[in-house]
């Protein structure tokens, strides 16, 4: 495990460096933050039904989901996708570890390191300015902590898998910008998914991307009951472990195939 330990302190360094782009994301963060608690509290100000979710709720539902927002995979890995178009990435294939690992590793970095330098000023917002307090319970705080373990292994296979992707398609693109729609609507980022219409919900319980942040954020809130949540946890493990063998075949295979310069 050194190699990989070594990516991710190397990676995790880099990354702390950008705080200039961390002070700037955590305005735009909060901007939206306000946005999103503002249409959410005129829906309920203005529906007459039950929801399946509690106007009380969404507070801590809409800061923790800003906190965590750079955990979710919403962009690529911009240095392997320049490495798969340039051929640089054969070098990666001469070194003595596992490729996937390697991957994986440089994305367990880029989904937490961004997350340590935003997440604390949301978490401030939503304890003072809207008293979120902590979990109703020990458990659910239990099982927060384990979803939000789970919800970071399911990000970083699923941006693996679209690294993967680039072999193929060489320039990436296309991957990302289906993975960034599929996740911006189906994670709970835009909308809480309890809200989605009735016959959506069977799908939206069974895709992966509801694990990605509607899972940890509901069980923090109480929405999902402790005594629920293991289920849900492990619905996110199956589905790291379903995306990271489909991950390690489809680069097996794309490196099988891969072209550098005419070899």
């Amino acid at each position: 495990m050194t190699p990989y330990a070594a990516v991710v302190s190397a990676r995790f360094r880099m990354l702390l460096q950008y705080r200039a782009a961390a002070l700037a994301g955590i305005v735009t963060q909060t901007f939206f933050g306000f946005t999103r608690l503002m249409i959410l509290t005129a829906f309920f100000a203005a529906t007459t039904r039950p929801q399946a979710m509690a106007p009380a709720d969404i507070p801590a539902y809409v800061w923790f989901g800003q906190a965590l927002f750079q955990m979710v995979p919403w962009t690529l890995d911009r240095e392997i996708a320049a490495q798969i178009r340039s051929g640089d990435v054969i070098y990666e294939l001469l070194r003595p570890v596992d490729l996937y690992a390697s991957w994986f590793s440089r994305a367990f970095a880029l989904r937490t390191a961004p997350v340590l330098l935003r997440a604390l000023p949301m978490v401030l917002i939503a304890a003072l300015a809207f008293g979120v307090g902590p979990p109703p319970s020990v458990g659910s705080a239990v099982a927060f902590a384990a979803s939000v373990t789970s919800a970071l292994f399911l990000s970083c296979a699923l941006t693996v898998l679209v690294s993967v992707s680039m072999l193929r398609t060489v320039s990436g693109e296309g991957a990302a910008q289906t993975l960034l729609l599929l996740v911006w609507v189906f994670s709970g980022l835009v909308i809480p998914l309890p809200f989605f219409p009735e016959w959506m919900q069977t799908f939206i319980r069974w895709c992966p991307f509801s694990g990605l942040l509607d899972v940890p954020l509901r069980i923090y809130t109480g929405n999902i009951p402790a005594a629920d949540a293991s289920w849900f946890v492990a619905r996110q493990l199956g589905w790291t472990v379903v995306l990271v063998v489909l991950g390690r075949v489809a680069l097996k295979r794309g490196v099988r195939r891969m072209v550098v310069l005419g070899g």
